[in-house]
């Protein structure tokens, strides 16, 4: 753990000085100057309030024990069994299944999730969904990802600054006042490219901790490999406005929310979710849950923490879709 730490301190860094080198790019000295102070000014921004603002971003509206009693019990139930503090509860107007952690720290923490997510998935999966989300609270990978999505945006803000800037005669200043037309083109191109690679690079290897970690805490990864198949195979249908609008916080899902952007496996801030299930069932047989590759149904699996308020004699057809029932 001490080494991935270190792993995205480092990336981190190298975001930053992204920003400062584009900062020089578009004035100069002074720019790389005015674009430290940014850089720190954006880090201690994501340290305190950034949770508030992804939240907005999305739409996200809190709910409570009198307005979403089951869903509610459901996460405080799982994050005592990940002995975290109870976050809070937010849920997104938003028809694509998905859902995201933030927060600086346990103590200061939220999970969101969609209506679409709860529509399509059933309360195990939801569960599998909520304990991934604690997973990388408990690892503290929120306040790493927030600052990434902050620092990634301020990038592209500046590519597209300068894209703006070279329309107007801005770049081509001589060597001692910034970059030529060239330089400042390479810039625009070469820097939105190497912060996702740094955000794809930070996200991946957290992911499939999350998972892990999550199956752990939910008490059966079958239930989350079941929710990722169906929320990959519903989402990429559904185009998330909100996401689309902000593609450098898109790693803060539990699946890519971007649609219809062709972008490959090697860039992709998550990874392949075949290859995410796979884990999640090797994972289950070294528990000891069997039921193979089949993903299984609520009635025939019995080891997470929700089965006691699942009847057995409930048939598949009649059992609510989501935590309102």
């Amino acid at each position: 753990m001490p080494m991935n730490y270190t792993k995205t301190a480092a990336l981190l860094l190298v975001l930053t000085f992204i920003f400062v080198a584009l900062g020089g790019v578009v004035g100069g000295r002074t720019g790389m100057v005015i674009a430290f102070v940014i850089a720190l000014a954006m880090n201690a921004f994501s340290l305190w309030k950034s949770d508030k603002m992804v939240l907005r971003m999305f739409g996200a509206r809190e709910v409570d024990q009198n307005s979403a009693p089951e869903l509610v019990e459901m996460v405080h139930g799982l994050a005592r069994r990940a002995e975290l503090p109870p976050p809070r509860v937010y849920v997104m107007q938003n028809p694509q299944p998905n859902a995201f952690a933030t927060g600086r720290n346990p103590e200061n923490s939220a999970v969101a999730v969609s209506t679409g997510l709860l529509d399509v998935l059933n309360r195990e999966e939801i569960a599998g969904v909520v304990a991934h989300e604690l997973a990388h609270i408990k690892n503290r990978d929120t306040l790493t990802m927030m600052v990434a999505a902050t620092i990634g945006g301020a990038i592209s803000m500046l590519a597209q600054y300068l894209q703006f800037g070279m329309l107007f005669g801005a770049g081509q200043r001589d060597g001692r006042g910034g970059v030529g037309f060239i330089g400042a083109l390479i810039a625009m191109i070469a820097a939105p490219f190497a912060a996702m690679l740094v955000q794809t690079a930070i996200s991946r290897s957290r992911e499939y901790q999350a998972d892990r970690l999550g199956g752990m805490i939910v008490g059966n990864p079958l239930w989350l490999a079941s929710a990722l198949q169906k929320i990959d195979r519903r989402a990429r249908g559904i185009v998330n406005e909100q996401a689309e609008a902000v593609p450098a916080a898109a790693h803060l899902f539990i699946v890519n929310p971007l649609t219809g952007r062709g972008v490959d496996n090697m860039f992709s801030t998550h990874p392949n979710t075949e290859n995410r299930i796979k884990e999640l069932l090797q994972q289950a047989r070294e528990m000891g849950i069997t039921g193979g590759s089949a993903m299984p149904s609520p009635q025939e699996e019995d080891s997470g923490p929700w089965s006691a308020s699942t009847s057995r004699n409930v048939t598949p057809s009649s059992r609510p879709r989501g935590p309102w029932g």
